[in-house]
């Protein structure tokens, strides 16, 4: 079943995290995944995910309120994570490592041995894992 509405081509899917300054938090996730930059403008910067070009990762400024970091762990009454992004990497320490290098913060709670918890540096949990 497909959506309903959806132009027969060009079908486009991409995730699209708030930020207080999105050329920051691309410029960020650029170093970190390595993904050429398709957009950078004021309000919106899009990555564009490797082999396939009609998925894409942006981050947007956000305009509706103040920018609110997510809390991690979540606490009642905090602002929630509304989602997060899962990225497997071949050496986890020095994915770590390189992350903290580029200004992510390594999270207090960690619940996976296999998977270390990031902040980047808008608030965003990410997770760094390996497959085995």
């Amino acid at each position: 079943m497909t959506l309903r509405g959806r132009s027969e081509h060009g079908h486009w899917f991409g995730t699209v995290l708030d930020a207080p300054d999105p050329q920051a938090l691309g410029l960020f996730y650029h170093a970190v995944l390595g993904w050429e930059i398709a957009t950078n403008e004021p309000d919106q910067f899009t990555l564009a995910v490797p082999g396939n070009s009609q998925t894409y990762l942006a981050f947007q400024l956000q305009h509706s309120a103040p920018w609110v970091r997510p809390t991690w762990p979540a606490e009642a009454g905090q602002q929630q994570m509304m989602m997060h992004l899962d990225i497997e990497v071949g050496d986890l320490d020095a994915a770590v490592a390189h992350a903290l290098d580029l200004g992510a913060t390594l999270a207090d709670f960690q619940p996976q041995e296999e998977v270390r918890v990031l902040l980047d540096p808008a608030g965003h949990p990410f997770c760094l894992y390996t497959d085995g």
